[in-house]
């Protein structure tokens, strides 16, 4: 196959797949996702039998446990497919909608209008759930979409673009409004992130060291965070409870995520009284505490590195470090931080807004756990991913975080004098 040739073909075919979908109406555009989700429904058995040829195939090539059960599409997983894309339906539709209306003392009227971005490519890993999860708010926000799944997933991701083109076609839509990239050529990946004529946007979702290729080679603009090196601070006025409720949800409720804590910081004021209980509840846990000189002074802790405040360590291990108060977590984490999402716990209003303030991430949250900071529990609905860029999107990206806006004005003969 010609690589360049194919993935031009998608391109353009894509580019003009944009402007039908683009310009129909909401209800046909969720029309285009409860046929998919009915195509899903009926066609259980393709789905099992293209997911078992990579099950097999996974674990042919050594795939880790860990790795497989991302790659199964059990029933439940469909199931939950055919759930986000009924949810996804029942969305508002940010398409058309104007805002900021006003008048101008020439007499025209001045608003904005929200649109989509056009033809976005998103390229992962594994989750053969992610097709779907994609495809429906590519959809819904009114884009045309190119995905470029794993090869490790490449029969399952091909049997869910059938009940995709399904769906569309149901619908009336272009079956080429979404587009799952059928080789499995790395080459493919070079040509989607280099093609600014048919692509609008790029989202990658994977592993740092594929979003760091991305960014790196990408000629058209990136959605995306690299790392989730997330704290908590506890302030001198916090309240011991919530403090230890939170930090402990934070770390333990799902260790494998973005918004997961990975560094906790404890005003030295009160280190003496809280740290030993948060060690307490962190060991029933099993989770391993790296701590700095402070620290370890008042709990068992293994000696933290340099490097700690900067891992990732997405699995039960804890860097904890003694602060000088507010100035000190707010030095640490603007240091160290990976601009995804960072909590304070406090009594304290004044410090609670200076550390909103000051803190320079995606999310800042004041009393809460940062196991919240994604999409769903932000009221977005589903989310195409997290974003930790400072322009056009930041933060969990849903529906309209996949549109832009332009000016609207309205006039009634008005020339410029």
């Amino acid at each position: 196959m010609d690589i360049a040739a194919y993935m031009a073909e998608v391109g353009e075919q894509a580019r003009a797949a944009a402007t039908l979908v683009a310009r129909s109406t909401t209800t046909v555009r969720n029309q285009a996702l409860l046929a998919t989700a009915r195509a899903l429904d009926s066609g259980r058995t393709e789905l099992a039998e293209a997911n078992a040829k990579d099950l097999e195939s996974g674990r042919s090539n050594g795939l880790d446990g860990a790795m497989l059960d991302r790659l199964e599409l059990t029933p439940e997983r469909i199931d939950t497919m055919i759930e986000g894309l009924r949810q996804v339906a029942s969305l508002p539709d940010p398409i058309g909608e104007i805002t900021d209306m006003t008048y101008r003392p020439s007499g025209i009227q001045v608003g904005k209008m929200r649109v989509p971005l056009g033809v976005i490519g998103i390229i992962y890993e594994s989750r053969p759930n992610v097709t779907v999860e994609a495809a429906s708010l590519c959809l819904k926000s009114g884009n045309a979409t190119i995905l470029r799944g794993g090869s490790e997933a490449i029969h399952s991701n091909q049997a869910i673009a059938q009940c995709l083109s399904q769906g569309l076609a149901e619908a009336g839509l272009p079956e080429t409004a979404v587009q799952v990239v059928k080789t499995t050529d790395r080459a493919a990946v070079g040509e989607l992130i280099t093609m600014p004529r048919y692509v609008d946007v790029i989202v990658p979702r994977g592993g740092k060291g594929l979003i760091e290729r991305i960014s790196r080679d990408a000629r058209v603009p990136v959605i995306k965070h690299l790392d989730g090196v997330c704290h908590v601070y506890i302030d001198s006025h916090a309240d011991p409870e919530k403090a230890l409720n939170v930090a402990v949800n934070a770390k333990t409720q799902r260790y494998g995520t973005c918004n997961t804590m990975e560094t906790l910081l404890v005003d030295g004021e009160i280190a003496d009284d809280i740290l030993p209980l948060l060690a307490t509840a962190f060991a029933e846990k099993e989770v391993e505490l790296r701590g700095c000189e402070r620290t370890r002074s008042i709990i068992d802790a293994v000696e933290a590195v340099e490097a700690d405040w900067e891992a990732e360590y997405l699995g039960p291990i804890l860097a904890v470090r003694v602060v000088d108060g507010l100035d000190g977590a707010i030095k640490h984490i603007n240091r160290y931080s990976s601009q995804h999402t960072d909590s304070i716990i406090t009594e304290n209003f004044t410090r609670a807004r200076r550390f909103l303030t000051e803190v320079d991430s995606s999310s800042v949250m004041v009393n809460t756990s940062t196991r919240f900071a994604d999409g769903f529990e932000y009221g977005l609905g589903a989310e195409i991913g997290i974003s930790t860029d400072k322009i056009h999107a930041r933060g969990p990206v849903g529906l309209e975080g996949l549109t832009s806006q332009k000016y609207v004005v309205f006039g009634d003969g008005h020339v410029r004098t």
